[in-house]
């Protein structure tokens, strides 16, 4: 699509940190075709949030197991020589499993949106893609405590190629920065 004013094409206008023109009703949108390493990266920020969510799948449905381990560990080194509850822990992971659910869920649903947005050039959207990557990281280091967990060890790795790639030198152009002047 063209600018009737200009002559420009919506990849010049974005090259020129300006928006393409708008679709009026009755017209066909613009193919837009994303770079093969920012269509890459979709795929991979996609497979991430699947990975996400299949591991907080496999926790809920290892979740006995689970709390046994938890008796098991308090029994052996009980807190304040306390002897745990074992319905009070049971409750506690379960109500902790859901909320990981949940947010494996909400995690891949904004790299799927995010993702979306960034194969069709939205510069923010790939910033807010970083920062989710860096949150990612955080809450695997800092909440998990680095635990062992396969699942989330591959969705951070997926998530860290899927980033590399929308930053690679090559794609610059698709992801134009808008100046403070523009022109």
């Amino acid at each position: 699509m063209s600018d009737s004013k200009t002559g420009e094409t919506d990849d010049e206008r974005r090259k020129r940190g300006r928006a393409p023109d708008p679709i009026l009703p009755g017209m066909v949108p613009p193919k837009i075709t994303a770079p093969k390493p920012v269509a890459i990266s979709f795929w991979l920020w996609i497979l991430a949030g699947v990975v996400l969510v299949a591991g907080q799948i496999a926790l809920l449905v290892l979740k006995q197991e689970l709390i046994d381990g938890i008796l098991k560990n308090l029994k052996e080194h009980p807190v304040d020589g306390q002897p745990a509850d074992p319905a009070l822990v049971a409750s506690g992971v379960t109500t902790l499993l859901w909320m990981l659910f949940g947010g494996a869920i909400t995690f891949a649903v904004l790299f799927a949106l995010f993702a979306y947005k960034a194969r069709e050039g939205t510069r923010s959207a790939r910033t807010v893609l970083t920062v989710g990557a860096v949150f990612l990281v955080l809450v695997e280091l800092l909440v998990l405590g680095g635990s062992l967990n396969v699942f989330l060890l591959v969705a951070t790795l997926l998530v860290a190629i899927a980033l590399i790639l929308m930053y690679l030198p090559s794609v610059s152009d698709y992801f134009p920065k808008v100046g403070r002047n523009l022109p």
